[in-house]
């Protein structure tokens, strides 16, 4: 298990049990969205009411595009998104990017392939490769795994790959967990996840010669990449513990705890 879900995923469950479908009133501050962002929020939150005990602070892990759409019809107070926001979005919402993730490629342990170029991950997810013996691997077909519609990891990864609205996907997995899950038990599986969630059970592939890390997301040498961004409504004064979440979120403690969970902050 990796090591941020041990000590998240109890947080994550808790607060998904306390998430309505109500706005919250002041002294409560309810996020939803973002699967990928699930380790990063729940840091913060837990670091948050530890320092906030009279703030109540939840989570709910649906995808960014529910949470985008939770912002917009009043049922949470900050949308977590793992993609920038539309132009149509940002017409009524405002995006505030956090820190910046490296998706990754992943592929079973037991896969020989160790590294693949943009333009052999576009050839693979567009079915012009369906054979790991084409990019150096064994005679077995390449089984693409993906994410869901509405996804915001699936967003940064077509965006960056050019394949939007042209991947072959064999499976459409609803989160991250799914997809490391998957991978593990499917020698010729290839999927793509957060940075943050990249654990033992899988393979991580490089990326034109480069692997993901910190440094190679912020110095922008590792070109998969895509933005963690806290979404709020235009025209509506956040209630103060809001302002007060957004704020730690931003500053130097809440960097750390961010840094922590395998994600780079982004000063505001």
């Amino acid at each position: 298990m990796n090591k941020f879900t041990k000590l998240f995923s109890a947080f994550a469950a808790s607060t998904l049990i306390a998430a309505s479908s109500a706005a919250y009133a002041d002294g409560s501050v309810a996020t939803e969205g973002s699967t990928s962002m699930e380790y990063m929020i729940g840091a913060l939150g837990e670091a948050f009411t530890e320092a906030h005990s009279d703030i109540k602070f939840t989570y709910n892990p649906t995808g960014s595009g529910a949470g985008i759409a939770a912002v917009e019809e009043d049922r949470c107070d900050i949308g977590l998104s793992s993609r920038a926001l539309k132009d149509s979005e940002a017409h009524n919402l405002n995006g505030q990017v956090v820190a910046l993730d490296g998706i990754v490629l992943v592929v079973n342990v037991d896969n020989k392939v160790n590294d693949l170029t943009l333009e052999q991950i576009k050839d693979i997810y567009t079915g012009k490769v369906t054979n790991w013996n084409q990019v150096g691997g064994d005679d077995h077909p390449i089984v693409l795994i993906g994410r869901e519609a509405g996804s915001g990891t699936r967003d940064g990864f077509e965006t960056v790959t050019d394949t939007k609205d042209s991947c072959k996907y064999r499976q459409e997995l609803t989160s991250t967990g799914d997809v490391i899950t998957t991978v593990s038990k499917n020698v010729n599986a290839v999927g793509y996840a957060s940075l943050a969630a990249v654990s033992d059970k899988i393979k991580p592939l490089t990326v034109n010669g480069v692997a993901a890390s910190a440094d190679t997301v912020s110095d922008g040498s590792y070109k998969l990449q895509r933005p963690f961004v806290l979404v709020t409504k235009k025209g509506e004064e956040p209630s103060e513990a809001v302002k007060t979440f957004l704020d730690f979120a931003f500053s130097e403690e809440g960097a750390g705890i961010i840094t922590m969970t395998g994600v780079i902050p982004v000063s505001k």
